[in-house]
């Protein structure tokens, strides 16, 4: 693109340009920016990308550019753009270093997860911006491999208080949800004034009025076809208008363009761009020890005229534009690319990159190759290591491709599909399944395709059809691996417990009677016990299977469980704690297993585990607790690009008693999770509806949603929590019998489970239906077992219930006692629906309580609460960081707005007034 001279910068560009100036200046002022460039070929997005590069020359500048044959070399992107920034790697935390260095291959060690890849690069940019502001240019991201282009999207989403600014340019049509979920500027074309500017800037010939009308009309404002297209056009075109209008895609027409000057040339320097087209790195090393291989005088070949026009070899080969390197590979015939793909592997050292060189040999292949094929396994597996999962699916996909025996042709393609399902390519994963299925499979590989075909059926929300699935693979294992099938006929109970009362296939029963045949092993394993527990829950029945239940919770709070077996199976732990009403074992298994976690650095397991915490901290009534790690689950699942439950923060909002938000979450859960199967989630949200409704006084909606709730005993902990809000909801709406009924079926867990949480419900629920001393003798025990346990908001229940009924018995001083412990811990944990409730109940014993105050601090967003709390409980900014996936700076900036909100002015005050319960978000 020609530039104007001016310092409005480039012609027609001028407010792109003031975009980009706004975007420098904040980074100089210490503001994080990141901006997506988005349009087709030649519409200028590298031209303003050399705009931003000129004005930034006091910042310090790394770039970096996606390359199409790159695409499936994990992290290629990612390295390019931090490597001048990597004297930074060792100032790093030890978690994030290794897992950076790792991917990278300058550390060896387990697989890093790839989010801990993006915090460390987040880290390290902030970092690298702290001195003078760092400004990433990063040109074709729509051609970065997917590692490098998830780990860049999760770092730019996480920016914030740092002097760093992201500029991404993207090509359009055809790129998807490229970094979709980023501001972006549409780059358009030039207004008709502009481009005839520019046209008449290059055209040095008489040009015909109709001819210039054409071109600029054709070239649509792009400034690439308006420098190109007139290159493809004689004298007397110019001047009478005689051509032919093209009839491809404008940036295919500028591409046939660059690929007739290229067929012009001499045949030396057509093959030296063809070769350096398809070497992706721009190595000029690399390319010239290939070019000798195929006869190349590399300097011979570049000094032509028209080639220095395409091609620039300095430190790195550079094209003129990506075009040029497309049209460039499209040069050449079969044969042709083939020989200069077998040179490039000969070229490529062996040792230091074994990867590229079986790309390269791949694609030298002329047919099935089993030496090639085993070579691309053997990348695959460096690849998994430096935790590029999808490209080892990406090399396990070729080798597959390039293996002649069906029978090794089947099992590469149960791996690659095993790879392309952990990489999220859940089509690919099916079309490779579908290639497995056609070859011959023995017993193992037919129970991992029934696996994987289940593995994708979760994957995509459609969990109600695994189970059958799942249960198809175990009984294929009892054959082959006794441990593994246990593993796998529990996997399919959990399954089955999602699913629910909308399982597709054989329900909870079916599959807990398909799982009690599980062959037996000896010593019995953490999922061996939990199997057995799980499976005779849903035979036996609750009261039979509560001393295995016990069991198997005890062996998942065995702090000599081994971290894997605890990653997979603590979820579980949670389950039958709750189903025991278990409240201590609850605590302590959800808080090891999101420690765990945490540990690990397993973040896609986090958000589950963190799930299962704040369901615990509801329960107890610990709602500030609860709304932190809701927000912690929000954010990692924005950082990991997930999709968040729902069904906690209907919890929190239902507890709060906040109506119009939890209706709105009622429906949106259910709407979601009707269709997908996901029993299990409804079931829950039927119950926080009822939980509302009680609270609110609304005992007729109370009632239906309980019922819902309670219809499907077999389901785990929520129907029998539901019988508790249908005994209330009953009683308060003048309905004994169903009140009675529900009371029959809570006394049976409730007596089994025997513990001070559940029998403490159960006094409280029967002493409902009961009258005069029975009923003070019940709702005094229900006070006093409740008084044991953690679950402070059914306690508060409680009271009130009791102090509701004194006042109806014209106890009125005793009343108040009881209404008044209750309204206060309803207040002090932000029950407000409950808490009005007692309110109520308190003024119609004739006492004045006025509403609690709302103190100035509780105007804390949700992340500010979070990060206080986090400073409170003792964390450094980096630990801050770290936990909530944002750089060390962003952690200063919000502690600073938190103390001046709060008033205060160090983390020991905090502290104290977290442990206050004060320091509430809004």
């Amino acid at each position: 693109m020609a530039r104007s001279g001016s310092r409005a910068g480039l012609l027609g560009r001028q407010s792109e340009c003031q975009v980009l100036d706004g975007l420098l200046a904040g980074a100089r002022a210490g503001r994080s920016g990141v901006l997506v460039l988005r349009g087709e070929a030649g519409i200028g997005k590298s031209e303003l990308l050399t705009y931003l590069l000129d004005r930034a020359a006091d910042c310090h500048t790394v770039r970096a550019g996606g390359v199409q044959s790159e695409m499936e070399l994990s992290y290629a992107g990612l390295h390019q753009l931090c490597a001048p920034l990597l004297s930074g790697l060792d100032q790093l935390p030890e978690p994030q270093r290794d897992a950076l260095g790792t991917a990278f291959g300058l550390r060896t060690g387990a697989a890093p997860d790839r989010f801990l890849v993006g915090l460390a690069t987040l880290s390290l940019l902030a970092d690298a911006g702290a001195s003078r502001p760092l400004i990433c240019l990063i040109d074709d991201a729509q051609w970065l491999d997917r590692a490098s282009a998830l780990t860049l999207e999760f770092v730019a989403r996480r920016l914030l208080a740092e002097s760093v600014l992201l500029v991404f340019a993207v090509r359009e049509p055809g790129t998807g949800e490229a970094f979709g979920s980023l501001p972006e500027l549409p780059v358009v074309g030039l207004t008709e004034y502009d481009s005839r500017t520019l046209l008449d800037s290059v055209v040095t010939g008489p040009l015909d009025q109709r001819v210039r009308d054409r071109i600029v009309a054709e070239s649509r404002g792009n400034p690439l076809a308006l420098l190109e297209l007139p290159r493809e056009m004689t004298a007397a075109d110019m001047a009478g208008g005689f051509g032919h209008p093209g009839a491809w895609p404008l940036s295919s027409q500028i591409e046939q363009g660059y690929l007739r000057r290229i067929q012009s040339l001499p045949a030396e320097t057509r093959r030296l761009l063809f070769t350096a087209a398809a070497e992706p790195i721009g190595d000029v090393t690399l390319l010239r020890r290939a070019a000798e291989r195929l006869g190349i005088d590399v300097d011979a070949a570049a000094a032509h005229t028209d080639a220095a026009e395409l091609i620039t070899l300095g430190a790195r080969v550079r094209f003129r534009h990506p075009l040029v390197r497309s049209a460039a590979y499209r040069s050449a015939g079969p044969n042709e690319r083939r020989e200069v793909h077998r040179a490039l592997a000969e070229a490529t050292d062996a040792q230091l990159d074994p990867d590229r060189r079986a790309w390269h040999l791949a694609d030298a292949a002329f047919g099935p190759d089993e030496t090639v094929a085993v070579e691309l396994e053997r990348s695959a597996d460096r690849a998994q290591a430096r935790g590029g999962i999808a490209a080892a699916a990406a090399f396990l996909q070729r080798a597959t491709e390039l293996t002649q025996d069906p029978d090794r042709r089947a099992q590469r393609a149960v791996d690659a599909a095993q790879a392309k399902l952990h990489a999220g390519a859940f089509d690919s994963a099916a079309d490779l399944l579908g290639t497995a299925e056609l070859g011959p499979l023995d017993e193992l590989g037919q129970a991992r395709v029934d696996v994987l075909h289940a593995g994708i059926a979760f994957a995509q929300n459609r969990g109600g059809e695994a189970p059958p699935l799942l249960l198809a693979a175990a009984r294929r294992f009892e054959r082959l691996d006794v441990a593994l099938a246990r593993e796998t006929y529990l996997d399919a109970v959990a399954a089955a417990i999602f699913a629910g009362r909308l399982a597709h296939g054989p329900g909870l029963r079916e599959v807990g009677e398909a799982a009690v045949g599980a062959p037996p092993v000896h010593p019995a394993r953490v999922p061996d016990l939990l199997l057995d527990a799980l499976a005779a829950r849903l035979t036996d029945g609750y009261a039979a299977s509560v001393p295995m239940m016990r069991r198997a919770l005890e062996a998942c709070c065995d702090q000599a469980l081994p971290a894997q077996d605890a990653l997979r199976w603590l979820w579980l732990g949670s389950v039958l704690a709750s189903e025991l009403w278990d409240d201590e074992r609850w605590h302590l298994v959800a808080e090891r297993h999101v420690t765990i976690t945490r540990k690990a650095g397993a973040l896609s397991e986090l958000p589950r585990a963190l799930d299962s915490r704040a369901h615990m901290h509801l329960i107890a009534g610990e709602l500030a607790a609860a709304a932190s790690l809701v927000e912690e689950v929000r954010t990692v699942c924005e950082a990991t690009g997930s999709n968040p439950a729902r069904v906690q923060p209907l919890g929190l909002a239902a507890w709060r008693g906040r109506e119009r938000e939890a209706r709105a979450l009622i429906d949106t859960t259910l709407s979601e999770a009707e269709p997908l199967g996901q029993g299990a989630a409804v079931t829950v949200t039927h119950w926080y509806h009822a939980v509302l409704c009680n609270g609110l006084g609304r005992y007729a909606d109370a009632l239906a949603a309980a019922q819902k709730a309670a219809a499907d005993q077999q389901e785990f902990a929520a129907p029998r929590w539901g019988l508790v809000e249908l005994v209330e909801a009953a009683v308060r709406s003048g309905a004994p019998e169903p009140a009675t009924d529900a009371l029959a079926q809570l006394s049976e867990a409730t007596q089994a489970s025997g513990t001070d949480w559940a029998l403490g419900v159960e006094a409280r629920s029967r002493a409902l239906v009961s009258e005069g001393d029975t009923a003070e003798r019940l709702y005094r025990e229900a006070i006093e077992r409740l008084a044991r346990t953690r679950v402070r908001v059914e306690l508060a229940r409680a009271q009130l219930l009791y102090g509701e009924w004194l006042r109806r018995e014209n106890r009125r001083v005793d009343a108040r006692a009881q209404l008044a412990a209750a309204h206060e811990t309803f207040s002090q944990i932000g029950a407000e629906a409950f808490a009005e409730r007692a309110r109520g109940e308190l003024q119609a014993t004739g006492m004045k309580v006025r509403n609690p105050a709302v103190a100035a601090h509780t105007a804390l967003t949700p992340q500010e609460a979070q990060i206080a709390r986090l400073a409170g409980e003792g964390l450094t900014n980096p630990e801050i960081g770290a936990q909530l996936f944002i750089s060390r700076h962003t952690v200063e900036w919000h502690l600073r707005k938190v103390f001046s909100k709060l008033g205060i002015a160090s983390r020991k005050e905090i502290r104290a007034m977290w442990a206050d319960g004060e320091a509430t978000s809004a």
